[in-house]
């Protein structure tokens, strides 16, 4: 966003990415596929531009 030059309030003003969803980002919460592609468009970014898998001791490995 920094590189981009668009803050939080132009993600929810001009935007209208919802603060709950700005809230989950920033504390490494889920979003849907929808909102990543949309924070993608406005970013002109791609998606591991905004998210990172990191797999954890708890999950089963295939």
């Amino acid at each position: 966003m920094e590189r981009r030059g668009i803050t939080t309030y132009t993600l929810i003003v001009r935007y209208h990415i919802n603060p709950r969803t700005i809230n989950s980002l920033k504390h490494n919460l889920s979003i849907t596929m929808f909102t990543l592609e949309k924070l993608c468009t406005i970013l002109n970014c791609r998606p591991n531009d905004v998210v990172e898998f990191i797999e954890t001791a708890d999950e089963p490995q295939p």
